[in-house]
């Protein structure tokens, strides 16, 4: 049995990620921050078998105090999302990439010498990858606002202006984060990866592409599509599917995610890396939101195709899990149709209060 230490473990993700700890037989340690932007209050899954502090990640005195005896650390607690504005950077840097250096500090202080996992994401690579016909492999710059008001979604090759073929991205590509969050995230990963450089402390960075399933958070700006369109569906609104539907994701159910940070916990290997925890299968975002739709139980509208868009978002982005495959032995196994029938149906967490939104967080 491992003492492992999982912050923002009442979370989405974070919280299943501690089920599936309590369940192998681990000894659990959850440092939550509770943030008013995710959590109306305490949530009613918190498994009864973990010990739960409740504390700002950013502190390092709270966070030393939750170092001893620990064997590993897998750190789930961000600010996710685009947020409401750019407005939101500080809070995205003070919860992402400041909580983490001082979560870094306190281990580097306890003389932590167990294992890291930390989860990243998609974000951090920008677009997928590219292919033009004629050029190759290309990475193409972000989408101008005049194109994708004319409905010209699709990049253009950056030498020729050929269309591209979108590829399975792999983690050798280049970073190359678009949005605050995706800039925070990288980050993260870096901060990580020179804490092992300096200590010898095997890091994992689980690069997450869309992950869905129960407790997703709901009626909130930083929820993922998957959550805006099962919130908007369970409110008799349509799903509003923006661009034309067609852009590619990689969409992976959270308890394989949550099996991957056991894997990654697990691992033989004392190498540092980065894995991309994907299912290999893309889907478009009409597809997803029509498969929820279809099975939803309530009466609501079909999902929308608005034509409208965000600057900040990628056309496509999906990933070759291939590498976590190989070293960790991971392979998703709840499938896509599957998926959208448990997401139909299945409970979200509660909605935050809106003024708490942009208000101050306090542990």
């Amino acid at each position: 049995m491992a003492r492992v230490l999982v912050t923002g473990g009442a979370g989405f993700i974070g919280s299943h990620v501690v089920d599936a700890l309590v369940e192998r037989g681990d000894d659990v340690v959850v440092l939550d921050l509770l943030h008013p932007a995710a959590h109306a209050g305490r949530p009613d899954y918190l498994n009864p078998a973990a010990t739960y502090i409740w504390g700002d990640l950013a502190d390092r005195s709270v966070v030393e105090r939750t170092l001893g005896g620990v064997d590993a650390v897998c750190h789930q607690a961000s600010m996710v999302g685009l947020g409401a504005d750019f407005g939101d950077v500080e809070a995205y840097v003070r919860h992402n990439d400041l909580a983490t250096a001082a979560m870094l500090h306190a281990m580097h202080h306890r003389g932590f010498a167990g294992r890291l996992v930390v989860a990243s994401s998609m974000v951090v690579y920008g677009e997928g990858a590219y292919r033009c016909p004629s050029e190759g492999l290309v990475r193409p710059p972000p989408r101008a606002v005049p194109d994708l008001r004319r409905g010209s979604f699709e990049p253009r090759c950056p030498r020729c202006g050929a269309g591209l073929i979108a590829e399975a991205v792999t983690e050798d590509a280049p970073l190359e984060p678009r949005t605050v969050y995706a800039a925070t995230k990288a980050h993260q990963e870096h901060l990580c990866f020179a804490f092992g450089r300096a200590t010898g402390v095997p890091v994992v960075a689980l690069r997450y592409h869309n992950v869905y399933g129960p407790r997703m958070p709901r009626d909130t700006p930083y929820a993922g599509v998957a959550a805006i369109f099962r919130s908007a569906m369970e409110s008799g609104r349509p799903a509003n599917v923006f661009e034309d539907g067609r852009q590619q994701r990689d969409f992976i159910h959270v308890g394989d995610v949550a099996r991957a940070n056991l894997l990654a916990l697990n691992a033989e290997s004392t190498r540092s890396a980065a894995f991309n925890i994907a299912t290999g299968k893309p889907h478009t975002v009409g597809e997803m939101a029509d498969a929820m739709w279809e099975t939803f139980d309530q009466d609501a509208p079909p999902p929308v195709v608005t034509g409208g868009f965000r600057a900040a978002d990628v056309r496509h982005i999906f990933a070759s899990p291939s590498r976590a495959r190989r070293e960790l032995g991971f392979a998703a196994e709840v499938t896509f149709d599957e998926g959208m029938r448990e997401l139909a149906r299945a409970s979200q967490r509660s909605p935050v209060r809106r003024a708490a939104l942009r208000g101050p967080v306090r542990a």
